[in-house]
Parts: structure tokens; sequence; C-alpha cells
């Protein structure tokens, strides 16, 4: 049997199951990279349904509780999740970052302990990577882990902590060494969120949701097996991790993609030759950088372009159906919460503009952009 009948199969199969689920109740409706609270119970149940059927991490090994397939064959399930509007996974955090890097990096202790639990939803995660001084500066970090016998003492402060009201777990940066170059005293972490000294607080954003968090640690013991990858090498962890999260796009987000403009449309009643023109290039947009991952999307070079050109497309994806609606969209309608989170979008997992220098500077090759006084 050829790969392409191969995936044909695989992709009646998954259209079958999800097609069940969804006449029967189990499935969970779509949602952005992050989990709205609302929506954690029905995610919940969804992610445990998926496990228990043989459909929770396509692609990880047999033994970990997958099903041991390809990546393709995890796209082809991100698609059809997409074409029927249900949810692929329960957690970004969780499968597609903490998962991924445990994978990668993990001792077999660690992928015993955490990635069969992850599928089967015994573990919600959260990332702790950004800080009040270190956003898109992520190097430039100060919460702190020193090491104390068996364990770290941290202490520090994290924001903009996604569901981390929720987590478990967090994949977390700490610097382990103040006297090495500041991208080599970092250690990346598999932190406990019941430990003692872990304070989380929810942040209320404008759209009404507090899906984001601030986190602080205030002489948490972290015991020394929690480590991901070498002592203060975890900056090689954490830059794979910020490029699963940024690469993220393709077949499914244009499928997505796709079905919100036809919502539109059909809110609007009318549209006339401009407003199309203005749909039509969102979706050409969307389909140009659904070829890019289709063609490179295993490269790390092109993680900052897809992150950039995903941000900008949902962006002005959110600002033309505000125009569309007109006022309205100043109420409570359906376009509403996607044009307060819209600006955000260009910020999280590295803002535009830093993803514009990582483009031109290393990429392009331009001159550098000044920095202030070395390190």
């Amino acid at each position: 049997m050829s790969n392409t009948q191969a995936l044909d199969e695989f992709r009646d199969e998954a259209a079958l199951f999800i097609g069940q689920a969804v006449g029967s109740g189990d499935a969970c409706p779509a949602y952005g990279a992050i989990l709205p609270p609302g929506l954690y119970e029905k995610a919940m149940r969804w992610q445990r349904f998926c496990f228990d059927h043989g459909w929770a991490g396509v692609h990880w090994p047999r033994e970990h509780g997958g099903r041991g397939l390809t990546p393709e064959h995890n796209v082809v399930w991100h698609e059809e999740c997409a074409t029927a509007e249900v949810a692929p996974y329960l957690n970004l955090q969780g499968l597609f970052l903490a998962g991924e890097a445990i994978l990668r990096s993990g001792t077999p202790d660690q992928r015993e302990r955490f990635l069969r639990p992850t599928l089967r939803n015994d573990i919600l995660w959260c990332q702790l990577f950004s800080e009040p001084e270190a956003g898109s500066d992520l190097a430039g970090l100060q919460a702190s882990a020193v090491l104390d016998g068996d364990h770290f003492v941290l202490n520090g402060q994290k924001v903009w902590s996604s569901n981390a009201q929720l987590a478990q777990f967090g994949i977390l940066m700490a610097r382990t060494d103040f006297e090495l170059p500041k991208h080599k005293g970092i250690t990346f972490f598999l932190l406990d969120m019941a430990l003692d000294g872990i304070e989380v607080r929810p942040i209320k954003q404008m759209t009404g949701d507090s899906e984001f968090c601030e986190v602080f640690f205030s002489d948490v013991e972290v015991p020394s097996e929690a480590v991901l990858g070498d002592l203060n090498g975890g900056w090689a962890v954490a830059m794979a991790v910020l490029e699963d999260e940024r690469g993220g796009a393709g077949a499914s987000g244009v499928i997505s993609l796709r079905r919100r403009l036809e919502k539109m449309i059909r809110g609007l009643g009318e549209v006339n030759a401009l407003q199309l023109d203005e749909l039509a290039g969102i979706l050409s947009r969307g389909r140009a950088l659904q070829s890019l991952m289709e063609r490179k999307g295993g490269d790390p070079q092109v993680a900052p372009i897809a992150k950039l050109m995903n941000s900008e497309l949902g962006y002005d994806e959110a600002q033309l159906g505000s125009s569309l609606e007109g006022a309205q969209s100043m109420l409570i309608s359906a376009s509403t919460e996607s044009l307060l989170y819209s600006p955000g979008m260009r910020i999280a997992g590295g803002s535009s503009e830093i993803q514009r220098n990582i483009i031109g500077e290393r990429l392009l090759g331009l001159p550098r952009e000044p920095r202030g006084s070395p390190e």
C-alpha cells in the first residue's frame, strides 16, 4: 500500500471517529491555542475519550500511549478535527510543547512518568517562560534556581502563563548560573505546581476571561530529577519548544480560517466586491502559509516566518471581521472577543517585531539591530 493510500484510509477512519464523537456529544468544540476556562471540563473529557479510543498522540510512540504513526498522520488528524470544528488536543502546552520536549530530551524515567499521563489527561501543563522584564528577550530572565544538595531553591516571577491556575505541572526556564553568559546559564525544569511556595494569580483580560496568570516562586524546593536535559543547557531545550510553538500552522489552520470567513459572509448577508477582495486576500495569505508549512514545516528556520505570518494573519482577520460588522462589533457580538484578543497574537510566543529581527538577521543576513552594552 502506498503512503498516500495509507493516509487516505487513516483520514476516513479519523473522520468516522470524529463524526461519531460529535454525534454522541463527546467531542469538544474547537478553540485556539489556549484552553478557555469555560471549556475546561468538556476538553478534559474529550482528551480522555480520545485516549481511551486510541486517538490521543497519533504520532507518539506506542510505549507512551500513542499510535506510533508518522507526523503526516498527525497532520491528517488535525485537518479532520478542523473540518469538524473539533479541538484536536486538550492543551498546546501539554501535547505540543511539554510532551514533545520530553520525547526529545527526557530521561527514560521522565518519559515513563509524564508522557502517558499527559496523553491520558491526568496531567495538564502550563508554560513558565516569560517574566515582567524578559518576554521576547527570553535570555534576560532572572528567576533563579540555586542548587542546594539534592534540590534547587527557586525564586522569582513568571507572567502570561496560560492556564497556570488549572495546571498540575509547568515547563519552566530558570537561571542556575549567573556567572555564565546569559544564554548558557539557564536550566529547563518540569515543575510540580503543587510544591510549597508557588502562588498563582489569574490575570483578568479585557475579553473578560482569565486565561493567563502571574506565577510567584518563594523558596520553592525543586527536586533535581525535575531538570529536563543538561544543567545550564536549558536554552537549547527551550528553543526547540519555541520552534514547536511558532511553527504550528498548516492545512488545519487554513480549513479553520476558511470556515470562519464563511461565517463572516453569512453574517453579513450581502457582500460587495471590495469586501470580497479583502476576504480573498486573507484566505490567500492563509493558503500561502499552508504551502510554506507543507514544503518546509520541518525546517527550524521557517518557524519565525510561520509565527510572523500566522500572528499577522490572525490580527488582520479579526480587524477585518470587526470592520465588516461595523458598530455592532463594539457590542457583544461574534467578532468582539476576536477583536479584543487579536493584539495579543502579535506578542504571544515572541512578538512580531522580534520575529522580523530574527528573519532579517539570521535568515537574510542583514546587519544586526543595535544592542546595548555587551554582556
